[in-house]
């Protein structure tokens, strides 16, 4: 009888969760509601384009997060907002955790889905986690900054993640390689991604495939081996699965950064002494 009590009151609790899910997902926004938003809000200048990257519930329930890529003559930009459940107003910024213990959520989070590469002590308590595009100017300018604070911080866990953004026409191209090399030769595996990085310039959406191959035989791995790897299924879900843990964590844009499940959104603009202060001080918490 207790079995056959818990088993309903899972299944009532299941159907009531479901529910709660699909009436959020009733109250998005729609495309149109959004585009019309945007064309209101940016209609005055004609050099401002923008594309719709995700509408879906938020962290927070009852609000909808709505991701746009905006663009003008200087370059690409990621705004995030969240629309209120009447649908009439609408917060433009982060929206960050908030407790006694604000990021133990995403560190548990991240500690239970990370496929990524590592670096550092395994029993570290400290872990870094970083969400990359290897085509994202953005987290080629990021790479020597978290490589001194690696250095300077060496008893710190380092683990890079696949983040490949839908605008790049390469990216999760090079993901697939990075992801293959570095499930055989970790070693490798950071050498072509700072020789990825090096040569962003030069790497088209029609010579990916030889460059990559190039740069995985210079880094010291089968560059033939990691092109066969790239290409199959599976790799594609190992990415697709890194995707979607940043997603689920907040991740709107590359670079993105965790420490122990505190999220540095901009650690291209976070003065390097806070940075290294905040990893010090995360080692220190029990």
């Amino acid at each position: 009888m207790r079995r056959l009590l818990t088993q309903t009151m899972a299944a009532v609790l299941l159907s009531a969760a479901l529910l709660a899910q699909q009436k959020n997902e009733a109250n998005l926004p729609t495309e149109e509601t959004v585009n019309s938003f945007m064309q209101q809000t940016f209609g005055y200048d004609s050099s401002v384009t923008w594309k719709i990257a995700s509408i879906k519930p938020s962290l927070a329930a009852g609000m909808s997060e709505v991701v746009v890529v905006v663009g003008n003559s200087q370059g690409q930009q990621v705004t995030t907002f969240y629309v209120t459940p009447d649908g009439k107003h609408a917060l433009v910024g982060d929206m960050i955790p908030f407790g006694g213990q604000p990021y133990k959520e995403t560190r548990e989070a991240l500690g239970n889905g990370l496929n990524g590469v590592a670096r550092g002590p395994a029993d570290s308590k400290v872990t870094i986690v970083e969400f990359s595009d290897l085509q994202c100017p953005h987290c080629k300018d990021a790479q020597p900054i978290l490589d001194k604070l690696l250095i300077d911080e060496p008893t710190a866990k380092f683990v890079f993640q696949q983040y490949p953004l839908p605008s790049h026409n390469w990216a999760a191209k090079a993901a697939s390689y990075a992801d293959c090399i570095g499930r055989t030769n970790k070693d490798a595996f950071w050498k072509f991604v700072q020789k990825t990085f090096d040569e962003q310039n030069n790497i088209t959406e029609s010579n990916a495939d030889e460059k990559l191959t190039a740069f995985a035989d210079e880094a010291g791995a089968k560059g033939a081996d990691a092109a066969a790897c790239a290409a199959k299924p599976d790799t594609k879900t190992r990415i697709d699965q890194s995707v979607a843990l940043g997603t689920s964590v907040g991740v709107t844009g590359t670079p993105t950064v965790y420490i122990n499940g505190r999220r540095i959104a901009n650690v291209n603009g976070l003065p390097y002494d806070i940075l290294k202060s905040l990893v010090e001080y995360a080692g220190k918490q029990p």
